[in-house]
């Protein structure tokens, strides 16, 4: 290359160095147009930095700052290629030099003085929940990670804006010049929308697929079929072992054991039954659920005193802090039966077929509600509905309004409800004025009551009716409160007093808050039990004892099984 080429050459000819490339960027800003987007960019990173629902590592926080920044810089770019296209007068040369450089230093400042506080703005967060302050390094990491994050999605943005002016140049040789635009423009964010749909979208939602369908084939050390009986997957069950899946595995061989029971109760006590039909069990959700019928029958299901159709969460998975304490508050005379819908995650499976849950856990319901209505009513278990995250979305909506007049369930318990459940959604927009979205309350509470990490159960009245049904959300849970809006607007749960573990340094930014909050959706349990997307198995105790009301349980009895709970370390989703 010849001496003394400038650096802007160097980038034109695909010789991509750092520095002549924040210099190209640098010496081009206000020419083309970018200099505004300079500005919003940095404006928008500096924002992204602050804090949000969740903690995030270096990584995550780097990735997203980085794609925060091309967003406000891509707005920028937009809005100074709308004042020169209005023929808007510009400063003149010298007074454009001076505010370049002006703003510059102040962008600069922000920048730096943003990462230096990005540290503390996460450790405003971590602290609410009790977790380790991050390294010194944060910043740091932080910084060159966004760098990256964003000179890659800005090459990539040129690479498409010069494959636009290809396209138009040989569209003009036909149509003319303002009709080649839009023509051009059509067809390249079709061909775009193509690419990312039929190729990078069915490629990742194939490889998830295929890697969760693996790790929910696995067998976890110590899961071996059971020799029950009555168990789902034993020699005498209707449900093949090898069909059940992983999380089904878990859920059928890992609860209560009676020994357990009779050791916390003091005296003999039932053997909790556990009915689970998998994913590969059968191939339609009608017939899985007709299975799941004939297995509760099969195993006496209807013979105990209480019955619960559980709704899991994506990947299959039942929450052992839900399930074995309800088991301990009814001294195993408890019957639970669910059917797998998915394998992979529910932040994944919300994005791609939220209905699959809905349809499942429909179709479930059916089938056993049609059985349990045919039976005396003094002499059949009370039913009850749960369900956690993608689970509480389907379990909300399997029994319909006529139902609940007919020949009603006795209550439900639903944690952490996702963002578009429609009857949570219903209730929190319905909810009494002097109450926070976070922590509603909902008319007298006598139906529908509301709780978080702390049990807030009795705030709402004396008056229990005889349908009980409860939601157990965290105010720092995003699949509880992420939503399109936050693009535009500020969300309630953020207007008047806000959660206790929600950072009181969090404000709502346009664009910048709805990136944050959707980064935070695949990290909701990457937070401490109590947290997030986490939910502990005391506040399914307390909720189950308003829900079922156990017979003869004391308050001292719901300190004793906190404590025996606290004591293990539950696994995650």
């Amino acid at each position: 290359m010849p001496a003394g080429t400038p650096p802007a050459a160097c980038y034109n000819r695909g010789m991509i160095h750092p520095l002549a490339f924040l210099q190209s960027l640098y010496n081009r800003t206000w020419r083309q147009g970018h200099f505004v987007g300079l500005v919003i960019g940095t404006i928008f990173l500096a924002e992204s930095l602050t804090p949000s629902l969740l903690p995030r590592p270096y990584l995550v926080q780097g990735i997203l700052s980085g794609i925060a920044a091309a967003v406000g810089y891509g707005i920028g770019v937009f809005l100074g290629w709308l004042w020169l296209y209005l023929e808007i007068p510009t400063p003149a040369s010298n007074v454009r030099r001076w505010l370049e450089k002006i703003t510059t230093a102040i962008v600069l400042l922000v920048a730096i003085y943003a990462f230096w506080k990005s540290a503390e703005w996460q450790n405003s967060i971590r602290a609410l929940m009790e977790m380790p302050p991050v390294e010194t390094a944060y910043p740091v990491r932080v910084a060159a990670i966004a760098l990256v994050t964003f000179a890659v999605l800005l090459l990539l943005a040129r690479g498409i804006r010069r494959l636009f002016q290809s396209l138009d140049r040989q569209v003009k040789r036909f149509v003319p010049r303002r009709i080649a635009n839009v023509a051009s423009a059509l067809l390249v964010a079709f061909g775009l929308l193509l690419v990312v749909n039929k190729v990078f979208v069915r490629l990742a939602l194939d490889f998830a697929d295929a890697t969760f369908t693996e790790l929910d084939q696995l067998v976890d050390d110590g899961v071996e079929q059971p020799t029950n009986p009555n168990a789902s997957g034993s020699e005498e069950s209707l449900v093949e072992w090898d069909d059940i899946g992983r999380r089904g595995k878990n859920f059928v061989v890992g609860g209560t054991t009676p020994a357990q029971l009779a050791e916390f109760w003091g005296r003999p006590t039932e053997t909790p039954l556990r009915v689970y039909v998998g994913l590969a069990s059968r191939e339609t959700p009608e017939e899985r659920a007709e299975l799941a019928l004939k297995e509760l029958v099969r195993a006496g299901g209807f013979e105990r005193s209480l019955l619960v159709i559980a709704t899991p969460t994506g990947t299959g998975w039942l929450d052992p802090g839900a399930v074995d304490t309800l088991e301990y508050l009814h001294a195993g005379d408890t019957a639970i039966v669910s059917t797998q819908y998915s394998y992979l995650p529910s932040w994944v499976t919300i994005l791609v077929d939220p209905e699959r849950s809905q349809v499942a856990a429909r179709t479930l319901f059916d089938e056993v509600y049609s059985h349990w209505r045919t039976l005396p009513k003094d002499d059949r278990p009370k039913l009850y509905l749960h369900g956690l995250s993608l689970g509480a979305l389907g379990s909300e909506v399997s029994g319909d309004l006529f139902t609940v007049f007919e020949d009603p369930p006795q209550g439900a318990l639903w944690s952490g409800p996702p963002f578009p459940s429609v009857a949570w959604n219903r209730a929190t927009q319905r909810r009494n004025p002097d109450s926070p979205m976070w922590l509603p309350r909902f008319r007298d509470g006598a139906m529908l009551r509301f709780t978080g990490r702390e049990c807030s159960l009795a705030k709402a009245g004396q008056r229990w009716g005889s349908l009980r049904c409860v939601y157990i959300q965290h105010s720092s849970d995003p699949m509880c409160f992420f939503s399109p809006t936050l693009l535009y607007r500020a969300p309630p749960w953020l207007q008047g007093q806000r959660g206790p573990d929600v950072s009181p340094l969090l404000r709502w930014r346009p664009v910048v808050t709805f990136l944050q909050t959707a980064f935070d959706l695949p990290m909701a349990t990457s937070v401490p039990f109590g947290y997030g997307h986490n939910y502990a198995p005391a506040s399914y105790i307390d909720a189950w004892v308003e829900v079922t009301a156990p017979k003869d349980w004391t308050v001292e009895q719901t300190a004793k099984l906190k404590k025996l709970m606290s004591d293990r370390v539950p696994p995650t989703m």
